[in-house]
């Protein structure tokens, strides 16, 4: 997974100690480029996690460079003999941000925030929770819940913040954030950045805490704009390097590119409420006639990897057995479906080459977001649609309106994303009373996602994925397009780098460059 997750173009740092060391506005100050500003740095409620929010907390449980799950703040663990409870110890000594200490009893004051303000569906199906002493907690589960511990390794479920700064209504985090990660917070200028300094009572590794003092996060969503300032030495780090820029970045040798596969898929999914949608033949047909390679190589500049099932290899619960499976059966092939379009009653066309069934033509409606690369993907299939003679129409929404107008079904078809590290995930777009995306959950599928779920023996779990993956593929309510590659550049910086699993930095012993 190592291997595949994580490709490294590195150069040796060269540019000079002012270059390096004033990006920021003292020689003390790191500062990243980013492209999209967190809605809030409150983990329970924020509909977006990444780099510019997700360090102010120390998780449960970590991952691994090879995706195993290990401690965090969770120093161990014991499992019931059925399996629905399970008692943890904390490290000894943990602090929050403000100095209060981190107990057992704040720990699950947090979930139970957690539960109450996001419904905790990554948490699975708590029963009750109970503090034993300072540093031990059990959680009781309705029935078994394996996906509990790669879950908690996210800020999203595994986060925890000091309950006790907030008011009343559970809320007011935004005024006092203190947290319990590698860094806490300073200051917040909203639609400019935000500001942290490395929190010394943090848990490090061998290596350390970083070197910095403050570390900016800069939000600058134009790619031109963040490659100048990049380039021109205002900003230490760049994170999601415009593809269009990545060859000439890997050129620079003052430069260090990292590249990490992303822990999830990007596909075009189906309303599958939507009449047109019902014939598999139909599905099956916009699936042969999509071709992957000029997506990744124009749209994406060879910065993701094709893909054809429902997980990418980063999630467990890959199957390369699946994947193959799933490039046999929807590799593009134009006359395929043609010849399918045609079984399913589409075979009248009209004077502009558009199939037709009854006298109305095959007229499809795509949603994509203002993303210039999804855009181009969006471009990229409507016109190989048109050549299976379907009219695509592409509408272009702002992130925000899409993510609020998917759950109400206004959608046909959608350029949208998945990330998570465990395919439960799965359960989470097509589970009962979950699939707010393709809206289609079969009761056979939500019965096997149910008992996936439940299954603490991790062999058993893989076969189980294998078999609903299996049955994604046959069934087709969506069309997995690639795994984007996550893509950073680096100058004037040395041992800040991206996790391969998570794609978060890890700051321990991180320093400017010589």
């Amino acid at each position: 997974m190592l291997t595949s997750a994580m490709m490294l173009a590195a150069c040796n740092p060269g540019a000079d100690a002012g270059e390096k060391k004033n990006a920021g506005s003292n020689s003390d100050e790191l500062v990243i480029a980013h492209v999209r500003e967190p809605d809030t740095v409150d983990i329970h409620n924020t509909t977006w996690t990444d780099d510019a929010n997700t360090h102010l907390y120390g998780t449960l449980f970590r991952f691994d460079d090879e995706g195993n799950v290990i401690d965090g703040l969770v120093e161990d663990y014991k499992v019931s003999d059925d399996s629905k409870s399970v008692t943890f110890t904390l490290k000894e000594g943990l602090k929050f941000h403000n100095g209060n200490p981190i107990t057992a009893e704040a720990v699950v004051s947090n979930l139970q925030r957690y539960l109450d303000v996001s419904h905790g569906t990554h948490l699975g199906p708590i029963e009750s929770m109970e503090a034993l002493d300072d540093r031990t907690f059990v959680i009781n589960w309705e029935t078994p819940f394996a996906p509990f511990f790669s879950n908690t390794t996210t800020s999203n479920a595994g986060g925890v913040l000091d309950t006790s700064v907030l008011d009343a209504d559970n809320a007011g985090f935004e005024k006092n954030p203190v947290a319990s990660g590698p860094l806490k917070h300073v200051e917040t200028k909203r639609g400019e950045s935000i500001t942290y300094e490395p929190f010394e009572d943090y848990y490090w590794g061998e290596a350390g805490a970083p070197e910095f003092k403050k570390v900016t996060f800069r939000f600058v969503p134009d790619d031109e704009t963040r490659m100048l300032e990049f380039k021109k030495g205002s900003v230490n780090v760049l994170t999601d390097v415009p593809p269009q820029s990545i060859k000439e970045l890997e050129a620079d040798k003052d430069v260090t590119v990292q590249k990490v596969l992303d822990a999830g898929n990007t596909y075009i999914g189906f309303n599958m409420k939507r009449p047109k949608f019902e014939d598999i033949r139909v599905r099956q047909a916009l699936a042969l006639a999509i071709d992957r390679t000029p997506i990744v190589e124009q749209a994406l500049q060879g910065a993701a990897q094709p893909i054809y099932g429902p997980l990418p290899p980063t999630i467990f619960g890959y199957s390369q057995e699946v994947e193959d499976k799933a490039k046999d059966m929807y590799s593009y092939d134009k006359e395929k479906a043609k010849q399918l379009l045609a079984d399913a009653g589409w075979d009248e066309t009209n004077g502009k080459g558009i199939v037709m069934k009854d006298g109305e033509p095959l007229t499809i409606e795509l949603w994509s977001t203002d993303e210039p690369a999804m855009q181009r993907i969006g471009q990229i299939v409507q016109n190989q649609l048109a050549e299976i003679g379907v009219d695509l129409k592409l509408v272009v929404k702002e992130d925000s309106a899409i993510r609020a107008q998917l759950p109400e079904g206004a959608h046909e078809m959608v350029i949208w994303q998945y990330g998570w590290y465990d395919a439960d995930i799965l359960q989470a777009l097509f589970g009962k009373d979950q699939s707010t995306r393709m809206h289609w959950e079969p009761e056979d599928l939500n019965s096997m996602l149910v008992d996936a779920s439940a299954e603490m023996d991790m062999d058993q779990r893989l076969k189980d994925y294998e078999e609903i993956g299996d049955y994604l593929v046959e069934n087709s309510p969506w069309i997995p397009l690639f795994v984007r590659e996550k893509v950073t550049a680096f100058r004037g910086v040395e041992g800040l780098h991206k996790h391969p699993i998570s794609d978060m930095l890890i700051w321990d012993g991180a320093k400017f460059g010589n």
